[in-house]
């Protein structure tokens, strides 16, 4: 899968990771645990996201800015509708106007995709037990096959046939992997739900985002089911749906807060500054009561008439 030596770097970069976790683990936990491996698997994960926070950051302020301009690109779009080129370059100088560009929303995101594919590759290789895989040798390819969760093989897929060649029941690998592939799949409903109160209710992916919360859960769930995906890869497959979600709903999660003194919206300062938000009230200081001296006596003090 992916075996192109272009990408060995990649590969090796990845395995490296996980070989440190590992390491980590193993003098925790024996390095035979199938614990071991299995948090060495999810703290893999754990460690590529956390690298891509910035460029995913990146991604939602490109697409937020953008989402701000889709009123003034319409009006742009409708009025050089017979001048493409025009359009094109008027476009562009909003774009850079305000930080952003086309690319800007799509470039962190296919950053994001040789990485996944690079640790999909590195999970999916522990295969033959007399071969290393990248920055694993023979003998620690050996100790991952061999290596149980809840008495199940970390290779072992629900599909798999012959599964009493290695020790266990179709029912027990089952146990293990359906809670996984439940739990990942309502992960995924819940992030494309999330993303779909993000999409504009007149953007062109509406449409097609409307099915997603249905068919993204529905292909984890019949690739769980009936193709080679092992606990491994279903580990991998949670642990990113969760920390999706998660990240998901930290960032894209509307803010109520009440605006404060000082803390205009853009919109409102574009349109008009401070006259925008309404007229500003004036608050006009209250006279000081004039205080009358007393005499010592107690008497008021009389005025004298000229």
């Amino acid at each position: 899968m992916f075996d192109i030596a272009l990408f060995d770097p990649l590969y090796f970069a990845v395995s490296g990771v996980m070989w440190c976790w590992h390491q980590l683990f193993g003098f925790l936990l024996g390095p035979a645990s199938g614990a071991a491996w299995a948090l060495s698997v999810v703290f893999l994960v754990l460690t590529l996201r956390a690298l891509l926070i910035r460029p995913f950051l990146a991604q939602v302020r490109s697409a937020r800015v953008m989402r701000e301009l889709a009123p003034q690109l319409a009006d742009l779009r409708a009025r050089h509708a017979d001048d493409p080129a025009r359009l094109l370059r008027e476009s562009n100088v909003l774009q850079r106007a305000h930080g952003v560009s086309a690319a800007s929303t799509l470039l962190p995101a296919l950053l994001q995709v040789p990485v996944f594919f690079g640790l999909l590759h590195v999970l999916t290789s522990f295969k033959d037990a007399a071969r290393a895989n990248y920055a694993f040798g023979a003998d620690e390819v050996r100790s991952f096959l061999e290596a149980r969760l809840f008495e199940v093989p970390l290779s072992a897929y629900l599909s798999m046939p012959h599964l009493d060649a290695v020790g266990v029941e179709r029912w027990e690998v089952a146990v293990v992997t359906v809670p996984l592939i439940l739990l990942a799949a309502l992960a995924t409903h819940l992030t494309a739900r999330l993303s779909l109160r993000q999409q504009p209710a007149d953007s062109p992916l509406a449409g097609i985002m409307r099915w997603a919360p249905w068919v993204f859960p529905l292909g984890v769930l019949v690739g769980g089911a009936f193709f080679p995906f092992p606990v491994a890869i279903l580990l991998y497959w949670l642990t990113n749906s969760a920390w999706t979600l998660v990240q998901q709903w930290l960032v894209l999660r509307p803010d109520r807060r009440p605006l404060q003194q000082g803390h205009l919206p853009a919109t409102a300062l574009q349109e008009g500054g401070l006259a925008a938000t309404g007229p500003a009230t004036r608050t006009v200081p209250r006279p000081r009561a004039r205080v009358q001296r007393r005499h010592s006596s107690g008497h008021r003090r009389s005025r004298r008439r000229r």
